[in-house]
């Protein structure tokens, strides 16, 4: 087995142990040549390679994880393996080590390329030029997740993959609580986000009255899709960090919460929102009933949760600016966004 070696990757790729590992699970042996960082907004590493006539994609830790980066890995290669046989658009896993003294102390998976582009980095000429392709992408989108939703996740094994028991009535405290932790950063006084009392009363008080679990994404807004190139079709849903077993109508909301129009969508994907032509909420909820039989009819309840989970998560990165610990111009940039979601969300109480 012969490796070239690819100078800044051999920090945190052993290529020659890769090889390896490879040839121990029965891939077609040869050189590893091409590789290729694949950029994504995460804080995983994705690197693209070849081998054997046959390409594949690594998901693996940064030479620095957190606490928490391989459980997380572990569980995405394990519910993408599970999806792999069913109409879900995600990436197909190949392979999976769960042994983190394999490859620098980091857990890592193999993958199908994806062949597609990321509309929050860029927007192809096709699309920035047709208003009906951009309409349509969303829609697509919209389909991809009533399609995650639909799944069966007890007969795919994953029953124990989330505590679904409970999921929507504790999310408010959940994200109160989160909320409150980040006042153990230096410098940060607490939260100064207007609505936040009111936004959070109101999820209390307009409870579903009953929904239905099943798989969750987690993360659904558009920077963490792909699309085919040559038309509007949702090519893979990726970066599965935040998937669960919990209420799939909240991908919905968070859906509509991070759409193009919106404060979180126009930072995420700035060249589809600047072109417009995007589909309104109403338009995205009568997209999804053709594909699910759940009841939409607590739509805005879940939209509303969605700005402000979405709006504290964010303001975890202004807290930690505050203490030194992330560039005080991005939390500044993601606090503003945190403020707009909220202002959103408190519009549709009305």
């Amino acid at each position: 087995m012969t490796v070239r070696m690819i100078s800044g990757w051999t920090e945190i790729v052993d290529l020659p142990a890769l090889g390896r590992w490879m040839d121990a699970q029965g891939l077609p042996e040869g050189e590893i040549t091409d590789l290729a960082p694949l950029g994504g907004g995460t804080q995983n590493v994705m690197l693209r390679f070849a081998r054997g006539d046959r390409d594949y994609v690594m998901r693996r830790a940064p030479k620095h994880p957190r606490p928490a980066s391989n459980a997380v890995l572990r569980r995405e290669a394990r519910l993408l393996g599970a999806l792999r046989d069913t109409d879900v658009i995600a990436p197909r896993v190949i392979a999976a080590c769960t042994d983190e003294s394999m490859l620098g102390g980091s857990v890592f998976y193999l993958m199908e390329p994806v062949d597609g582009f990321n509309p929050g980095t860029e927007l192809p000429d096709l699309h920035a030029g047709d208003g009906s392709v951009r309409h349509s992408m969303v829609l697509s989108a919209v389909e991809g997740i009533a399609k995650l939703g639909n799944v069966d996740y007890a007969a795919l094994g994953l029953a124990d993959f989330g505590k679904p028991d409970g999921f929507v009535e504790r999310q408010v405290s959940r994200w109160l609580r989160e909320l409150e932790g980040y006042r153990r950063n230096d410098d940060y006084a607490g939260p100064d986000i207007p609505h936040l009392d009111s936004v959070a009363r109101w999820l209390e008080n307009n409870l579903p009255r009953s929904w239905r679990p099943g798989i969750m994404h987690g993360d659904c807004h558009l920077a963490n899709m792909m699309f085919h190139w040559d038309g509007p079709e949702l090519a893979a849903m990726v970066d599965w960090e935040m998937s669960t077993i919990g209420d799939p109508l909240l991908d919905l909301g968070w859906q509509i919460a991070t759409t193009p129009a919106g404060a979180a969508g126009a930072a995420v994907t700035p060249a589809l929102a600047a072109a417009g032509g995007v589909p309104t909420a109403a338009e995205m909820v009568e997209h999804y009933a053709k594909f699910s039989d759940r009841d939409l009819s607590a739509i805005t309840w879940y939209t509303v949760l969605a700005g402000f989970k979405l709006g504290i998560i964010l303001e975890g990165t202004y807290a930690r600016a505050a203490a030194g610990k992330a560039p005080r111009e991005i939390g500044d940039k993601l606090h503003g966004i945190t403020v707009q979601l909220f202002a959103e969300a408190a519009a549709l109480l009305e």
